[in-house]
């Protein structure tokens, strides 16, 4: 029997924490699908494509290392939803703290009675990596700071192109 997790978030950007529990997560499952949450009352640093980009280069190496099939899809519904439509088993979900696992733990609770077939996995970060925010790595590069601990080389790059394009406006 083969086992599909779902992993979602809006990843803008991917960081070495987003990173962390993809690795993590693909130990366990046979297929793996990284779902990003597309909702068109936000404006992303990085568009939907870019996004897709990043995410299945950062994770290339993870699908190898683990031996399974990782797909990166974009959603604008519940995330129980496409994570049912992809076949998921699976849902994992990151946890950095107490405040992460409180509001995880209501979602899953809520996840599980709209879809009692999907289990919530909660998956701790390392705690190299507990600390990183997308948002805070977002604010550090817009304001020309450097995001090297928190990011690969290949999204500080995407990172430093971006944010110098927006300040040019």
């Amino acid at each position: 029997m083969s086992r599909t997790g779902f992993y979602s978030g809006s990843f803008d950007p991917v960081t070495l924490g987003h990173t962390d529990i993809i690795a993590r997560a693909a130990r366990l499952v046979d297929r793996l699908v990284i779902g990003i949450g597309v909702h068109p009352a936000k404006a992303p640093m990085f568009s939907d494509g870019e996004r897709v980009d990043m995410l299945e280069a950062e994770t290339r190496a993870v699908a190898a290392s683990a031996g399974i099939g990782i797909e990166v899809v974009t959603f604008s519904d519940l995330a129980v939803s496409a994570a049912q439509r992809h076949g998921a088993s699976v849902i994992f979900r990151g946890l950095r703290d107490g405040t992460d696992f409180d509001y995880e733990m209501q979602m899953a609770n809520m996840n599980g009675q709209m879809a009692p077939s999907v289990q919530t996995v909660f998956v701790a970060a390392s705690p190299e990596v507990r600390h990183i925010a997308a948002n805070l790595v977002r604010q550090i590069a817009l304001m020309g700071g450097d995001v090297t601990p928190f990011v690969s080389k290949g999204v500080a790059l995407r990172l430093a192109t971006k944010a110098k394009s927006k300040a040019k406006r």
